[in-house]
């Protein structure tokens, strides 16, 4: 090729890219002017008040000690009493969250866990990280002769860390998995082959890691992504080659996704400092959820970064964890704080790396790299919300 050719090829590339970033610009302020109004505004027009919440109200009843390195995940059960957790010390405690006991510590294969999850049934956890591999433990296998419990099967096509994972619920036999290979995958546990490979084949998916995924419980074939690439997608495991939606609006990396307990929505996490309530109807951004010393949907220099979140039963609570280590619990509906774990006694002293609520919504678990995991009971006089 020519270098005319070569410099003619640039010069082309370099107007696409000027073109590609005044629609990109274009598409951001039309979307901004069909922003007329948010959740919040319209909540206070219809004269609703925020929920009354104190520092009673969602009480430190448990402190789970045992990892020695950052906690960096967690899941629940879904008969609520037993929570997984993942740390940096190379292990898997799963506990039980009445007693505080450990039932079991599973060593991994690969020191460096990200994620963990348990599956509907209660008898698996599965977990993943820098090995690009997601490995299955079936708790009722009998340990080897050095008291541990071996893998059962392990998922291996990814070609990058493993970030999420998550199984289809009332399926035992299936999981989602997010990666830093940029893509999502839906796994046949049982085969422990890749059925759906969701982002590859279209330039409609993620252009940056995928971080975190969450499953619709009202509908278990649509699943949302977050990103390095400031974006979150929707999915139907029906249609895998293309996303169904891409929702903008945040500026950093998305950390974290979960659906709201309706299925229509659902809410993001960013290292922007913002939480975000999105339409998968319409796409629309609904709510920003910016910390009182950020101005609604901006971001400011060196602001604590949501790292994980988690809705409240009815979804009229959103709870956020900070790099900082505090833990928001906002009112979703009118975007005020309530209260602040982290202000309170028995808080974290290091970024709240993960949390998620029990089955029945009656507890909040928060982990930390502080290594503990901490139980918060909503107070007896208060239903659970």
């Amino acid at each position: 090729m020519s270098s005319s050719s070569v410099s003619e090829l640039k010069e082309r590339h370099i107007a696409a890219t000027e073109t590609v970033n005044s629609l990109r610009q274009r598409l951001n302020h039309k979307r901004l002017q069909l922003l007329d109004t948010d959740i919040a505004g319209y909540a206070k027009s219809q004269g609703k008040s925020p929920v009354a919440f104190g520092p009673t109200d969602l009480l430190c009843c448990r402190i789970l000690q045992g990892h020695t390195g950052k906690v960096y995940s967690l899941d629940w059960t879904p008969e609520k009493n037993r929570i997984v957790s993942a740390s940096q010390d190379g292990r898997l405690i799963v506990w039980n969250a009445l007693t505080s006991q450990k039932t079991h510590a599973i060593k991994l294969p690969c020191a460096w866990v990200m994620t963990c999850a348990f599956s509907p049934g209660g008898q698996s956890v599965a977990c993943g990280g820098l090995d690009s591999a997601c490995s299955i433990f079936n708790l009722t296998s009998p340990t080897d002769k050095d008291g541990n419990i071996p893998v059962s099967r392990m998922l291996s096509g990814h070609k990058g860390y493993v970030s999420s994972c998550q199984f289809i619920p009332d399926e035992n036999n299936y999981l989602i998995t997010s990666s830093g290979d940029q893509t999502c995958v839906l796994w046949d546990i049982n085969t422990g082959l890749r059925t759906s490979v969701f982002g590859v084949e279209f330039q409609s998916g993620h252009t940056a890691d995928v971080l975190s995924v969450s499953i619709s419980n009202s509908n278990s074939r649509m699943f949302v992504s977050g990103s390095c690439d400031a974006t979150a997608r929707l999915w139907d495991t029906r249609v895998a080659s293309r996303a169904a939606r891409t929702f903008h609006g945040h500026e950093g990396d998305v950390n974290s996704v979960k659906f709201f307990p309706d299925g229509n929505r659902f809410g993001t996490g960013s290292d922007d400092g913002t939480c975000r309530l999105y339409d998968i109807r319409t796409g629309h951004q609904l709510q920003v959820y910016s910390p009182p010393h950020q101005q609604q949907g901006g971001t400011v220099p060196d602001a604590p970064m949501v790292t994980s979140i988690a809705f409240s039963i009815s979804g009229r609570l959103l709870f956020a964890g900070y790099s900082n280590g505090d833990c928001l619990v906002w009112d979703t509906l009118l975007a005020k704080v309530i209260l602040n774990l982290g202000s309170v006694h028995n808080s974290h002293e290091a970024r709240v790396s993960c949390l998620g609520l029990s089955a029945d919504g009656s507890a909040l678990c928060t982990g930390s790299w502080d290594t503990n995991l901490k139980i918060w009971a909503f107070g007896g006089h208060r239903k659970v919300i």
